[in-house]
């Protein structure tokens, strides 16, 4: 755990999209679902952050393929179709285990993979890093580099005091 860590914070490019990602995805849902998006009390959804770094790290080694452009991008979706629909069954497991929660269930959807996705579900997270990388990072990329190092710092501290606060108080 530590070793992660240590490699996070000497990578503040991958801590800032997830800071950034987790707020944005916050508001997006919160909009959409009318209410309050999450677990934790402040207004960061960390799937959307780890979503996110996981979208960044596939884009990362589909880059490095040698192949044509269109089957790239094919790739990418494919992979961060299936990638982020597991990470989003693993995510509700965890959040059912550890706060006896059930935040989503897709049960209702006519693709349903069990309770905790589904193929629309899937469908939407490819589209999604599809849009996330054309038009999302080259946008943030201009200047998360340029965050300074406090902030980054301050968000950390602040989210694992919301961690530990949202552990004892909502359990």
């Amino acid at each position: 755990m530590e070793f992660i860590i240590i490699i996070m914070v000497n990578n503040m490019y991958y801590i800032n999209y997830f800071f950034i990602m987790s707020i944005i995805g916050h508001f997006i849902e919160s909009f959409f679902n009318s209410g309050n998006s999450g677990i934790l009390f402040g207004y960061w959804t960390p799937i959307y952050g780890i979503g996110c770094i996981i979208i960044l790290v596939i884009n990362k080694y589909v880059n490095k393929l040698s192949m044509e452009r269109f089957w790239k991008i094919i790739t990418l979706f494919i992979s961060c179709m299936i990638v982020l629909s597991i990470t989003e069954v693993i995510g509700a497991y965890l959040i059912k285990w550890i706060f006896n929660k059930e935040l989503w269930n897709y049960t209702s959807h006519k693709s349903n993979i069990g309770r905790y996705t589904s193929l629309e579900m899937g469908l939407l997270w490819g589209v999604s890093s599809l849009f996330f990388i054309c038009f999302i990072k080259p946008v943030v990329d201009k200047f998360i580099n340029k965050i300074p190092k406090i902030i980054s710092y301050v968000c950390i501290t602040l989210f694992f005091i919301d961690i530990l606060a949202t552990s004892f108080i909502k359990v």
